[in-house]
C-alpha cells in the first residue's frame, strides 16, 4: 500500500487551469482518469487525510504511486480527453458501464447496390442507417416480417443473393412476396433503392403517409372492383398497423428524444435508457456498473452521456436528452452534445406532463433491472470469493489467489506443438489476456518440456517488463541462470517469445495484455499472477517451478490439476492435496484448467488444418490464389502440373514464361505427396481423383478418418 505523500506534486507545480489528471500504479498502469476545471484544486481533494475520504477513493490513492495531468484550454476540451483515455486506458477505478455494444439494432446497407435488411451488433458502419437498439433481437425480426409484406426488401445474406442470380431462381421469400427478387432482376437496382429508402422513412416515423397511401389504392381497387388487390392492401394496411402497435406513442409525433434513469445503492448502479423517435419508444437498453469511486448521480449521468454519444454525429444524438440529475457543470456536456449534434441539444429534467411520466417509466426499469443484477450477482459472488478462499486455504497461500493462469499443451502425436495460457480475474474469465504459444525450443513431444519452455518465456517477458519500468534495484539478477541472451532478443534465444505473436480467440477481442507501457498502452506479459496452474500432474508441476526458480521468481505459487483423480500437485510434495468433489475450490480449478484445455486444442486444430490445406503452389513467390486455382482448373490435379512442360503452363491464362518457370521448379524440389490410403479397405488409390484431394486439399486419406486422428491429440 502507497503513501500518498510519497508521490503528491509540491502545490506550486499544479495549474489553476481546466485539464484531465491520469493516476498511475507502481506497475505504470493508468488506474484512473478525471477531469477538473481546476486542477490545483481538485488534485488537492486526493491528498487530504486518508481517514477523511471514501473508502474507494482512499484504496484508489493508496494503489497508486504517481499522478500526472494535461493541461487543456476548455471544460469541453476536459470532457473530450477523458472520454479517449477512458476508452484507451480501461482505468480499474473508473465507471466502466458494462453490455455496451451488445444491444441488436436494425440495419440497412444503404452502401450496397441492393439494400438489406439485417440486425446488427457492435461498431457502427459508415453508410449503413441504423434503428433502435432493441432490448431483443426477436423483437427486430418481428418488425421486419410485419414490414417485409409493404416493403418486400432484401434480407438475404451475401452468400444466397449470389447463388440466386447464378441459378437464376429467388429463395422462398421471392415466392411468397416477401422480396422483391432483384437477384434475378424482377425489380432493378434503382427500384428496389426506393424501396429501401421507404422502408427507411416508415421506420424513422413518417408512417401516415403511407398509410393513407394504402388507404387510398385500397378504396380504388373495390371501386374497380379488383377485390383480390383490395383485400392484400388491406392486409398490407393492418400489418403496418401492427408494427405501430409495437411501439406505442408516448409524446407527441415529432418529439425526438433520449431518457435516461439512474437507480443506485452504495456500490452499484444501474441505467436505463428509452430512445423516443417520432414519438414512439424506438428501443431500449441498460447498463450496470460497479461504483468504484465516489460519485454524484449528475457524475453518473455524465459517463452515461459519454459512453453513449461519444462516437456518435449527427441525427444519432437527439434534439432533447431527459435526465434525472444535471451533471455540475451542465454546460460543458451540453456544449460537447451540440459539437456532436452539429445543431443545439436540450438537456434538462422534465418537471411535469407526460415526459415526467415517461421518466418514472424509465425509473421503474432502472430499479428492477438494478435488483435482478443483485439478484443474481449475489451467489456469484459469494461462490467465488469462497472457491478462491478454498484455494488459498489448500495450498496454504498468503491471500486469496485473485489472478490466476493456467497453461496446457496439445498435440497431435508429436505435430504441431502448441500452449495456452489462460487467464482468470476474481474467479471470472479475463479473455482479453488469454495467449497462445507455439513451442519451438524443441522437436518432437515432451510435455514436460513444452511446459518449462512455455513458462519459461512467459515470465522472461514478465522480468524483462519489470527491469525496463525500472522496479529492480541495482545489482540483483533478473535472469537468473536462465540465459545469458539480453532480454527481449528473440533471435540469440531459442525460448524467446518470437513465436507467441498476439493471436485472436473466435470468441474474444483482439489479445491484449491488462499491464501498461509508459503511455499506459497495453504491454504483453506484464502482469504477474498469484498462482500458475498447469494441466498435469508432478512433472509438469515440477517442470513449471523449476522454470520460475531458474528465472530467480519465489512469489508466485505453482499446481498442478491432474485428470485422472482431479488430484491437485504442489510442488515438492510426494502426496496430493485432495480437495472434496463438493469443494468450490476445485470446480474453479476444474473450470480454469478445462478452459486452458478448450483454448490450446482450438488452437492446435487450426493449425493443423492449415497445414493440411498448404499446397506445393503456396512455396510459389509471387502465385496468388487465382492464378493458382486457374493452373489446378487447367490441368486437374498437381500430379499433372508437375509433370506438365513449361510451355504447356504458359497455357494458362495469366501465367508468363518467367512464372511457369518458377512454378516448374518449385514442383521439382517439392516432394511429391504419399499415395493416398482407402482407410476401410487398405487400399492404394491411384487415380487422378485422389490425387486432386491429397494434393490440393493437403490432407492426406492415409492419416486416418477425423474421429481416429482425434482420439490421438490432446
Amino acid at each position: 500500500m502507497a503513501d500518498p505523500s510519497s508521490y503528491r506534486p509540491k502545490p506550486g507545480q499544479i495549474p489553476d487551469s481546466p485539464g484531465v489528471y491520469r493516476f498511475r500504479d507502481e506497475h505504470r498502469r493508468v488506474i484512473y482518469v478525471g477531469k477538473a476545471k481546476s486542477l490545483r484544486q481538485r488534485l488537492a481533494n486526493y491528498f487530504q487525510d486518508l481517514a477523511g475520504l471514501h473508502p474507494r477513493t482512499r484504496t484508489m490513492v493508496t494503489t497508486a504511486a504517481s499522478v500526472e495531468w494535461t493541461v487543456v484550454s476548455t471544460e469541453v476540451e476536459a470532457l473530450q480527453l477523458e472520454y479517449s483515455w477512458i476508452k484507451e486506458f480501461d482505468p480499474r477505478f473508473n465507471v466502466k458501464y458494462r453490455d455496451d455494444k451488445s444491444y441488436p439494432y436494425l440495419a440497412v446497407t444503404m452502401n450496397e447496390e441492393y439494400p438489406r435488411v439485417q440486425v446488427m451488433r457492435g461498431h457502427k458502419k459508415k453508410g449503413v442507417r441504423y434503428f433502435g437498439p432493441y432490448a431483443h433481437a426477436w423483437a427486430i425480426r418481428d418488425t421486419v416480417d410485419l414490414l417485409l409484406r409493404v416493403f418486400p426488401v432484401r434480407t438475404c445474406s451475401a452468400g444466397v443473393f449470389k447463388n440466386a442470380r447464378r441459378t437464376g431462381r429467388p429463395c422462398l421469400l421471392g415466392y411468397i412476396g416477401k422480396c422483391s427478387a432483384p437477384c434475378v432482376d424482377r425489380v432493378s437496382a434503382e427500384e428496389h433503392q426506393e424501396l429501401a429508402e421507404e422502408f427507411c422513412d416508415f421506420m424513422t416515423g413518417r408512417t401516415g403517409t403511407y398509410i393513407r397511401r394504402l388507404e387510398k389504392q385500397m378504396m380504388e381497387a373495390a371501386d374497380e372492383m379488383e377485390y383480390e388487390r383490395a383485400a392484400r392492401l388491406r392486409d398490407d394496411i393492418e400489418a403496418l398497423k401492427k408494427a405501430m402497435e409495437k411501439n406505442a406513442v408516448v409524446l407527441a409525433d415529432a418529439t425526438d428524444a433520449d431518457l435516461i434513469a439512474v437507480a443506485e445503492d452504495e456500490l452499484e448502479a444501474a441505467v436505463q435508457i428509452f430512445h423516443v423517435r417520432g414519438g414512439r419508444v424506438r428501443g431500449q437498453r441498460g447498463w450496470v456498473t460497479d461504483k468504484v469511486e465516489e460519485i454524484t448521480t449528475g457524475a453518473l449521468v455524465e459517463h452515461a452521456l459519454q459512453q453513449l454519444y461519444g462516437e456518435e454525429t449527427g441525427d444519432a444524438v437527439p434534439k432533447e436528452v431527459l435526465v434525472p440529475a444535471l451533471p455540475d457543470p451542465v454546460e460543458p456536456v451540453q456544449e460537447w452534445l451540440t459539437g456532436r449534434r452539429g445543431a443545439g441539444v436540450s438537456l434538462r429534467i422534465p418537471q411535469r406532463g407526460d415526459k415526467r411520466a415517461l421518466m418514472e417509466t424509465v425509473e421503474r426499469n432502472a430499479q428492477q433491472a438494478l435488483v435482478l443484477h443483485k439478484t443474481k450477482r449475489a451467489s456469484d459472488l459469494t461462490t467465488r470469493s469462497r472457491a478462491l478462499e478454498e484455494i488459498a486455504d489448500a495450498l496454504d497461500l498468503d491471500s486469496a489467489p485473485l489472478r490466476i493462469e493456467c497453461y496446457d499443451i496439445s498435440h497431435l502425436q508429436g505435430d504441431d506443438v502448441v500452449a495456452s495460457m489462460v487467464v482468470f480475474e476474481d474467479g471470472l474469465q479475463r479473455k482479453s489476456e488469454y495467449r497462445r504459444f507455439q513451442i519451438k525450443g524443441f522437436e518432437g513431444q515432451d510435455d514436460v518440456r513444452s511446459m518449462h519452455e512455455v513458462i519459461t518465456r512467459r515470465f522472461r517477458r514478465y522480468l524483462a517488463e519489470k527491469e525496463r519500468t525500472g522496479e529492480w534495484t541495482d545489482g540483483e539478477n533478473t535472469l537468473g541462470d536462465a540465459s545469458s541472451a539480453p532480454l527481449g532478443d528473440a533471435s540469440s534465444d531459442p525460448l524467446a517469445d518470437a513465436s507467441s505473436d498476439l493471436l485472436t480467440d473466435a470468441s474474444s477481442a483482439p489479445l491484449t495484455s491488462g499491464l501498461k507501457d509508459d503511455d499506459g498502452r497495453p504491454k504483453r506479459f506484464a502482469y504477474p499472477p498469484q498462482l500458475v496452474v498447469v494441466d498435469g500432474g508432478q512433472p509438469q508441476v515440477a517442470a513449471a517451478q523449476r522454470a520460475l526458480d531458474e528465472l530467480g521468481i519465489d512469489d508466485i505459487a505453482v499446481c498442478g490439476l491432474a485428470k485422472r483423480l482431479e488430484e491437485v500437485w504442489v510442488p515438492g510434495e510426494d502426496d496430493p492435496v485432495v480437495l472434496p468433489r463438493t469443494s468450490e475450490g476445485l470446480y474453479l480449478l476444474q473450470r480454469v484448467r478445462d478452459e486452458a484445455h478448450r483454448f490450446a486444442i482450438t488452437y492446435q486444430r487450426t493449425k493443423r488444418a492449415k497445414r493440411f490445406r498448404s499446397s506445393p503452389l503456396d512455396d510459389v513467390p509471387g502465385l496468388g490464389e487465382t492464378r493458382k486455382q486457374a493452373l489446378i482448373k487447367h490441368f486437374g490435379s498437381v500430379k499433372k502440373l508437375r509433370s506438365a512442360t513449361i510451355d504447356q503452363i504458359c497455357e494458362v491464362p495469366g501465367i508468363g514464361r518467367k512464372t511457369a518457370e518458377t512454378i516448374a521448379v518449385a514442383l521439382a524440389q517439392a516432394a511429391p505427396a504419399a499415395p493416398a490410403v482407402n482407410t476401410a479397405t487398405g487400399e492404394i488409390m491411384e487415380d487422378e481423383e485422389s490425387d486432386t484431394t491429397a494434393e490440393t486439399s493437403g490432407e492426406p486419406v492415409s492419416a486416418g478418418a477425423p474421429d481416429e486422428r482425434r482420439g490421438q491429440e490432446r
